[in-house]
């Protein structure tokens, strides 16, 4: 079987308060984009080992045992211990630290494919409860619809949103970003607006509505950040904001209005 793993942004990101479990209480959209990397998993029934792991695009710093698609055989190895032996490979488009929570896609679309190959009759909460062990991010991966998200991200609700309208282009300079370091700069608070009210209004409506806690803090660190995303606002971008906890800057525009932008040869950029 072969899927091909999206990757997300986040359409505002309030970080309201840090939980007892050191984990922190959030407010997202997550926003599904058509930016993917590619993976596959057959049966390898005849291996001497349970899983045969192999990567070839960007370079996935670490050692094999602690990738995310790894764990997530071995996750549900424990519980279906018959489950026999797998090749899986991987090949990695997305850039990584980049706030596009690819390493999530991945690993959850593992669960997905893992549950229907061999199927093991797991429903979508119950993904969902295995992905959470795996990342914040990944229980968005197992419903891959426009969600406003609650909790560490795993509360999940589907919104209607549709942004097919617009070309989106997702900016990353190559910067990665350290979450820990990111949540430490941060000053945590519950805001007056409710996010599923605020992606009602028009798209040329947000820019000043909606945003993203960790932008300021990350693109003092790393100017470069907040030039990406100053330059797509005066080039007519709708609305611009950095995802996740950076890197990657994303902008909305107008189909009919796309300017040609330029951008050094070491960042990542794709439409979509």
């Amino acid at each position: 079987m072969v899927a091909f793993p999206n990757c997300k942004i986040n359409i505002g990101l309030n970080i309201i308060n840090k939980r007892p479990d050191g984990f922190h209480n959030l407010e997202t959209i997550f926003y599904p984009i058509n930016w993917k990397d590619a993976l596959e998993v057959i049966s390898n029934k005849s291996a001497d080992t349970d899983i045969t792991y192999s990567q070839t695009g960007l370079v996935i710093p670490g050692n094999t045992t602690d990738n995310l698609c790894v764990k997530a055989y071995h996750l549900l190895k424990q519980d279906f211990p018959a489950m026999p032996s797998v090749k899986m490979h991987l090949h990695k488009a997305l850039p990584m630290g980049a706030g596009l929570g690819g390493g999530s896609a991945d690993a959850a679309f593992a669960l997905r494919m893992l549950n229907e190959t061999f199927e093991l009759g797991l429903n979508r909460q119950q993904l969902i409860n295995y992905s959470l062990q795996l990342g914040s991010d990944c229980p968005f991966f197992i419903i891959n619809k426009p969600c406003y998200a609650t909790g560490r991200g795993e509360m999940l609700e589907e919104v209607v949103l549709d942004l097919s309208a617009y070309k989106i282009l997702l900016v990353n300079p190559g910067i990665h970003i350290n979450t820990g370091w990111a949540f430490s700069q941060l000053t945590p608070g519950a805001k007056s607006h409710d996010l599923r009210e605020l992606i009602k209004l028009p798209v040329a409506q947000w820019q000043d509505r909606i945003d993203n806690d960790f932008e300021k803090p990350v693109s003092a660190a790393h100017p470069a950040i907040a030039a990406i995303k100053s330059k797509m606002l005066a080039e007519g971008a709708l609305y611009a904001a950095m995802s996740g906890s950076g890197s990657t800057v994303f902008g909305i525009f107008e189909k009919e209005l796309l300017p040609d932008l330029n951008f050094p040869a070491e960042y990542f950029y794709k439409w979509v």
